[in-house]
């Protein structure tokens, strides 16, 4: 692997160090105050400093000619607001190594109060200072999913436990249902690229663990989860036993499995396919896409909902919140995981982003902000202006789809690969739009975090006849109570650091910092958050009241998007990597001989419509044999 991991980033030694006593004064400040910039300059106002009279002309001219350039340059600033009307600023010099040290103490402070008060659990409640078990002897939910994020942080302590708790407690010998999804991506996932990663001589120097435990401990797992694609239609159930490998169908919605969960295993089956040479998990995971895709979704929108036994969608709601969202995201991502040698994903993926974009893309009022709606009642049915927080991650597809990894100007400049052209342009300036109304979410509400869900204004003003768009987002995006609350997502900061890598725009840095600010400022526990940090239960009250929960993504995803948005690009760059939808990292990898997609679409009309074949006729019994005679 090209990418490397800086070494001269200090190591936590100890895990147990008191953070109370001035060692995250540099994170929280003597107020918990953080500016946007740590370094803003100060000057005393120039009436301080007035001359007299008698002074000589020259020197009178001199300091005018000066103070001209100071008042250019906005260097009055008194105690920050300049006492004139400031057009123009000196761009500020950030330290993003600071920063990203910044984010490594959060993580630091987040996993030393897991380890104190709820050590080999799957979750984390850090505002009783308690855990609990997901199973009766736990999955390491929090742990696993979270060793790659400290392979890349070079946390070497921590990691060192992590990788013996692993190595000698974690079994997935239980006689349990576990949701196929959520172990797939989390578990499976954070296992593979734990292996992955723990390849590198440059990373974190551990003590070796016995050879391939992480990939023996993901070969386990895998064989387990098999007994989920046991349907009759090779679509998988919603959960699985872990001991008896069975499938289990979904205890609600009627037992129909989530399409997005039945469509986002395929990178991680596939993966751990091309490391033990094994076709088995592969061709499990691809028949689920062949199967949906047989169902001929009109322009390339798919229902949320689908029954593993027939493998065909029930309902018609489309929308790429939750149940939608990643379905879409391995479409490009299986394009680019096999290094572009199966462009079946990629026509999908197109055809996809263009049914987006002719269903679902709608503009708010006043500001115009883009968003991408839902239609509860499928195509031709009326939009609702709500969009997930988790159709943040969005933006950084359209992104990625575009250049598939590489920045804009290497795109663009492309002579194999990425044929660039008008629907690229269109993908990134849609991407850069969407990503303005995801930090928009943030930005509107009292704590500086987004809520669960939004809600945009549709009323239609006259914006797209050329007049002036009133700039005020507050009043385009609505939050319900009901929606108010924040689980410490990972998508928009995920897209922050895509669209940053891609266009090396640093608006997005500095979008990242603020909300990376307001995660310090609201959701910490405990003083200078020794007790770690939660989940909050309304984004527009201030103090907000906490929810008694961390979520594992918050150290899988969240903090591991923002240290990396920090970090240099040549640490896991775009054009090398894949992440799977739980932020774990994938090499990209050549198919070889012993791979192939075993698979091929329907025809398809002009229209995206598959062409059925006419019925072949059954001919009656008397004319079968007159035609014999």
């Amino acid at each position: 692997m090209s990418f490397s991991i800086p070494k001269n980033v200090p190591s936590f030694t100890s895990p147990d160090r008191d953070f109370e006593d001035g060692a995250v004064g540099g994170l929280f400040g003597a107020n918990r105050d953080l500016p946007l910039y740590k370094d803003k300059p100060y000057y005393q106002r120039s009436g301080r400093n007035q001359r007299k009279m008698y002074r000589r002309k020259r020197f009178l001219l001199g300091f005018i000619a000066v103070f001209g350039l100071f008042y250019w340059f906005g260097y009055f600033s008194g105690t920050g607001t300049s006492i004139l009307p400031n057009k123009k600023k000196v761009k500020e010099i950030v330290d993003w190594e600071d920063r990203k040290e910044k984010v490594k103490e959060a993580f630091m402070l987040s996993w030393n109060a897991y380890e104190k008060h709820a050590w080999g659990n799957d979750q984390f409640l850090p505002v009783t200072k308690t855990g609990r078990q997901m199973i009766p002897k736990g999955m390491g939910w929090i742990i696993v999913d979270a060793l790659d994020t400290m392979m890349i942080m070079n946390l070497t302590k921590p990691l060192e436990k992590a990788q013996h708790w692993v190595e000698h407690s974690l079994t997935f010998d239980q006689d349990s249902e576990v949701n196929t999804f959520e172990t797939t991506i989390r578990m499976l996932g954070g296992l593979l690229s734990a292996h992955y990663l723990s390849q590198d001589l440059k990373l974190v120097p551990v003590k070796k663990a016995a050879e391939d435990m992480y990939l023996n401990k993901a070969t386990d797992l895998a064989d387990r989860l098999l007994g989920a694609y046991d349907s009759l239609s090779g679509v998988p159930f919603a959960s699985v036993n872990l001991k008896s490998s069975e499938g289990v169908p979904s205890h609600a919605d009627g037992g129909a499995s989530s399409t997005a969960e039945a469509a986002t295993l395929q990178l991680e089956m596939k993966y751990l396919s091309k490391l033990i040479g094994e076709t088995v998990y592969w061709k499990k995971a691809e028949k689920v896409i062949e199967v949906l895709d047989n169902n001929g979704a009109k322009d390339g929108l798919v229902p949320i909902f689908v029954y593993a036994d027939t493998g065909n969608f029930r309902g018609n709601e489309i929308r790429l919140g939750s149940r939608g969202d990643s379905y879409y995201e391995y479409l490009i991502k299986q394009y680019l995981q096999t290094k572009n040698q199966e462009p079946i994903y990629l026509d999908m993926y197109n055809a996809a982003m263009s049914g987006v974009k002719k269903h679902l893309i709608a503009k708010s009022h006043p500001s115009h902000l883009t968003f991408i709606a839902e239609l509860p009642n499928g195509i031709g049915g009326d939009l609702s202006p709500k969009m997930d927080h988790l159709v943040c991650f969005m933006p950084g597809l359209f992104a990625l789809g575009a250049t598939e990894g590489l920045t804009v100007e290497e795109a663009r400049k492309a002579e194999k690969g990425v044929k660039w052209g008008v629907r690229q342009e269109e993908d990134l300036k849609l991407a850069r739009e969407l990503m303005r109304t995801c930090y928009e979410m943030y930005n509107v509400t009292a704590t500086g975090l987004a809520p669960e869900i939004a809600w945009f204004n549709l009323k239609h003003g006259k914006s797209d006849d050329g007049e002036l768009i009133e700039e005020d987002p507050s009043k385009d995006i609505i939050v319900k109570p009901r929606d108010a609350h924040n689980l410490q997502r990972p998508e928009t900061v995920e897209s922050l650091f895509v669209m940053w890598r891609i266009t090396g725009d640093e608006i997005y840095r500095e979008w990242g910092w603020k909300i990376f600010e307001a995660f310090l400022e609201h959701s910490a526990v405990g003083k200078g958050a020794k007790d770690g940090f939660t989940s909050l239960d309304n984004v527009n009250e201030v103090p907000p009241t906490q929810r008694d929960n961390m979520e594992s993504f918050w150290l899988a995803e969240t903090l591991k998007y923002l240290y990396l948005l920090f970090s240099p690009n040549d640490l896991l760059p775009l054009d090398e990597v894949v992440f799977n939808t739980e932020a774990h990292p994938f090499p990209k990898f050549d198919m070889g001989r012993l791979f192939e997609t075993g698979w091929k679409r329907l025809p398809r009309d002009k229209e995206g419509e598959i062409i059925k074949e006419d019925p072949i006729e059954e001919k009656p019994e008397n004319q079968k044999k007159q035609e014999k005679e």
